[in-house]
């Protein structure tokens, strides 16, 4: 299969418990296991490295650059050495043709010097972090106050290559908000990727089909959704074309999703319906920001977000190596 085919998708769909060593080895058998099967995008639920059912438990937090993300990051590595002079390839690279093994992306639980933890998506490849994201909307809702045991993220949304694909990453509750999803799309994003924890109850599920539709349909791209299952969690891992129908699902068992994304089909969709050109209105990338109450947390006091360094306008992505191990405010 060459570049310009298309590209081969997984999503793992997992039971996590609270303890990231315990899921540790379920995740790099899983690896293992994308390696051997030639996967070239391999997708984790949110809070992979630690999850539990009960509302308000603290979760383990951990740094990036060590733990459950430092282990994953590791078995994302190969022994090829095909940059310039030999030298490994830069962060984001991903050269046509050459298998360099899975793409990882994987949910954890990012500790933060200032407060609670961060719910952080972390994108792996050849052993380099190549993207980061930390949730912005959080799920104050349905008698959940996520808020209440995690920070909000900063903001800062960005984007990788697989197979010559764009990818972007959201978060679960994001779904609920087409902004985010549509900020990535006007930064090319061909991919959606939306790792979840989906709580069930009523019309839940009928919720997430819809809104995992909506955001594909909307901005004319593929998106993969890796579901956590067991417990209070729907699984329901999801596959959607560019033109909103659900390509594969999966049910409530832990379970993998393969499905292979054609690059013919994400053209054929965009010249058919070319929304994303045709629109008349621009989101504007600033956070809004909000009081302690509006965020499902008791208190007077405003609880200001970080302004994002995005501009309206598409990002032209960068080179360098660029540290995701800090915080970045």
């Amino acid at each position: 299969m060459s570049a310009g085919e298309g590209m081969l998708v997984r999503c793992v769909q997992l039971h996590s418990g609270i303890d990231p060593a315990g899921n540790l080895e379920s995740v790099l058998t899983a690896i293992a296991g994308a390696r051997a099967d030639g996967v070239d995008l391999l997708v984790f639920p949110e809070t992979t490295a630690s999850r539990s059912d009960e509302p308000g438990t603290r979760l383990v937090a951990e740094g990036l650059d060590e733990g459950f993300v430092a282990a994953v990051v590791a078995a994302t590595a190969t022994d090829r050495s095909d940059g310039p002079g030999g030298a490994p390839d830069p962060v984001g690279a991903d050269r046509a043709g050459q298998a360099v093994g899975p793409t990882v992306v994987v949910g954890t639980v990012e500790s933060n010097p200032d407060g609670p933890p961060f719910n952080t998506l972390v994108a792996a490849r050849d052993g380099q972090v190549v993207a980061v994201y930390r949730k912005v909307h959080l799920y104050d809702a349905f008698s959940f106050i996520e808020s209440a045991t995690i920070s909000p993220g900063d903001g800062i949304l960005e984007t990788f290559q697989v197979k010559g694909f764009c990818i972007g990453m959201v978060n679960c509750y994001d779904l609920r908000f087409p902004e985010i999803s549509r900020l990535l799309a006007d930064r090319g994003v061909d991919v959606l990727l939306a790792p979840a924890s989906w709580v069930a109850g009523p019309l839940k599920e009928e919720h997430w089909t819809t809104l995992c539709r909506a955001r594909a349909l909307e901005n004319t791209c593929y998106l993969a959704a890796a579901g956590q299952a067991g417990g209070n969690r729907i699984g329901r891992s999801l596959v959607v074309a560019p033109d909103g129908v659900v390509h594969a699902m999966a049910g409530p068992e832990v379970t993998t999703l393969t499905h292979h994304l054609s690059r013919a089909a994400l053209d054929r969709a965009r010249q058919e319906m070319p929304v994303l050109a045709q629109r008349r209105f621009r989101v504007d990338p600033e956070l809004i920001t909000r009081t302690a109450p509006d965020q499902g947390t008791p208190g007077p006091a405003p609880v200001p977000l970080p302004r994002t360094a995005h501009t309206p306008n598409p990002v032209v992505r960068p080179a360098e190596v660029v540290d995701h191990t800090s915080r970045r405010g």
